[in-house]
């Protein structure tokens, strides 16, 4: 019995360890742009290897350097009221539990998403491709962090500067040279919105080989997003966020 106390004790410790480490990490992005992301580590690895030279791109732009039509197209494509949420849709979350109850007993199929760009993040910044309940309640916590530490533009900021846009292609810096060869800020309507059609698939946006059978409708995707640019608000830019 007192392995069994001190080994609960040693699992509590290093669970209180880890959320201690999070939220010290997410509280040093308020001044500091954050490094690579768990999940361009993991994608670094998978292309490059021990080789210093690999097609892996991504580099830092500031807020106020990105295109106003970028950002609402992005919104629109993944959490057009993110600006006004505290990091969860609990609507979406629901709906996204009974998908995947109606999934159990099947093949192991990857859990249906139902985030916000908040906990898409949480999940790139620290978590593993791994998709289980346990990681998904992490996931949760990490994002609750992200809210209470950072503000909303700042969330965005990071969120735009590291999600994935391709094989290799992290961030809007890299995303606007690889397909338009331009830069953040000189992004049309057009292809603001063929880049946010291109998130919920990247890498087969990128290139088919990624692509199966049923994959996204990336024009039908793109004139949806068009269509309702204009109704997303952007909060005003913080000059804060100016790094």
């Amino acid at each position: 019995m007192r392995w069994l106390i001190y080994l609960a004790k040693c699992l509590l410790s290093g669970l209180l360890a880890m959320q201690i480490y999070f939220v010290l990490q997410i509280g040093l992005w308020s001044w500091f742009n954050p490094g690579d992301t768990a999940f361009e580590r993991a994608e670094h690895w998978r292309l490059c290897g021990l080789h210093w030279s690999c097609p892996f791109h991504s580099y830092w732009v500031p807020y106020q350097q990105i295109s106003p039509n970028l950002k609402r197209a992005v919104l629109v494509s993944e959490d057009d009221i993110f600006f006004q949420h505290h990091g969860v849709r609990v609507e979406d979350m629901e709906k996204a539990w009974e998908k995947n109850q109606q999934k159990k007993g099947q093949s192991k199929t990857a859990l249906r998403g139902g985030s916000t760009i908040t906990q898409q993040l949480a999940k790139n910044l620290f978590l593993s491709s791994e998709q289980d309940y346990l990681r998904k309640g992490q996931e949760l916590l990490i994002t609750a962090y992200l809210e209470l530490i950072l503000p909303k533009q700042r969330l965005f900021e990071i969120y735009l500067n590291s999600v994935e846009w391709g094989e290799g292609i992290f961030g809007i810096g890299a995303a606007s040279q690889h397909y338009f060869s331009t830069s953040p800020a000189a992004l049309s309507r057009e292809e603001a919105a063929a880049l946010a059609s291109a998130l919920p698939a990247p890498k087969c946006f990128d290139k088919a080989q990624f692509c199966r059978r049923g994959s996204i409708d990336y024009a039908a995707r793109q004139e949806f997003i068009l269509g309702s640019m204009d109704r997303i608000a952007l909060a005003p830019i913080s000059k804060s966020n100016s790094r």
